[in-house]
């Protein structure tokens, strides 16, 4: 038997091989690429067939979206996008945002060799396109970063979904993990109320009483186990205590209800109305599910529920900005990334 000792094995690095790297990609929703009819039907033909989205039987739905849906809703949300489009770089708002967020990540990270890319769960860049290009680029190790502070399964699970269904395709897969929920962080707790703070003594009134807005979901999700209801609750609560304000200065609202289903109560867009209506003038709108301003927080809760709030009495109205790539919502997303990429970085 031979006893002796094998050569030791030989690293990447001393075979001549490039290092492994660590990459970091960030997700948002997603996009038309433009606000023609054709650009944005087809944006909202692969985000309404998501089964994560819409649960209903495709045997069902498939129909009602091709006859009805999709012939109806792409002009009227092409108008929508139009109110917003960034049209210095012919590009939606999110998409703006969301790359400035990867850039100034990217930087941030750059000391410690992690590559930083960004992709959206509808439409371009895709998430298996820029998972591809970060194994290009050497990365053997990938944390997933949806950003979405409430877990949903229509949200992060559907990113998540995206992430593994191109790594089905892979030979070499990269190890992954994924960014989880931070909806009562206390980092994302304190910069939602440093943002709020500040954002509030820059307007030109005082707010009598503050919404905050979150995407809606359907009641039925929620039935079936969804934890997105009570971590928007949540979320709202320590907002409120971080903030030192009592129950009717702050109360939780859901925006964006779609469809004849009963959704997450109360209502934003109704919120409003009613408190126009009791006698309130001036109201401010917070949206803490929002990562970055989109077409939900600058044109539904901007432009529409402004107008809603004002025909109905009131006078003064404003929606906050979101964390965006502001210096509170940056540090915040290179914590939550730092916490995920202990052991694959030096801290």
């Amino acid at each position: 038997m031979n006893l002796q000792p094998r050569p030791a094995r030989l690293l990447p690095a001393d075979a001549g091989a490039e290092p492994a790297r660590v990459g970091v990609l960030l997700v948002n929703l997603g996009t038309p690429d433009a606000t023609d009819p054709r650009s944005v039907r087809r944006y909202l033909r692969e985000f309404l067939s998501d089964r994560r989205v819409i649960e209903t039987n495709p045997l069902v739905w498939q129909p009602i979206l091709n006859l009805f849906v999709l012939t109806v809703r792409p002009r009227r949300s092409g108008h929508a996008y139009e109110k917003i489009w960034n049209r210095v770089r012919s590009e939606s708002p999110l998409r703006t945002i969301t790359r400035a967020q990867g850039e100034k990540l990217a930087a941030r990270l750059a000391p410690d060799g992690v590559v930083v890319d960004w992709a959206m769960r509808y439409g371009r860049p895709s998430i298996g396109e820029r998972l591809a290009e970060l194994l290009r680029e050497g990365c053997t190790r990938i944390l997933l970063a949806p950003l979405y502070p409430q877990y949903s399964a229509s949200t992060t699970a559907s990113a998540n979904d995206a992430a593994f269904r191109a790594l089905l395709g892979m030979r070499r897969q990269p190890a992954v993990r994924t960014l989880p929920d931070y909806h009562d962080d206390p980092d994302y707790i304190d910069a939602l109320a440093r943002s709020t703070t500040q954002s509030i003594a820059a307007l030109p009134f005082v707010p009598e009483a503050v919404l905050a807005s979150y995407h809606g979901l359907p009641q039925e999700y929620v039935d079936r186990g969804d934890p997105y209801y009570e971590q928007c609750l949540t979320t709202t609560r320590l907002l409120r205590a971080r903030l030192g304000w009592g129950e009717d200065r702050l109360r939780a609202t859901f925006q964006s209800r779609f469809g004849r289903a009963e959704w997450l109560k109360p209502y934003t867009l109704d919120t409003v109305v009613a408190l126009a209506e009791a006698g309130v003038k001036r109201l401010a709108v917070v949206t803490p599910g929002f990562a970055a301003d989109c077409i939900e927080t600058l044109e539904e809760i901007g432009m529409q529920n402004a107008e809603a709030f004002r025909a109905h009495g009131g006078i003064d109205f404003a929606a906050l900005p979101c964390l965006n790539d502001s210096e509170e919502g940056m540090t915040l997303i290179e914590r939550l990334v730092r916490r995920e990429l202990q052991g694959w970085i030096r801290q």
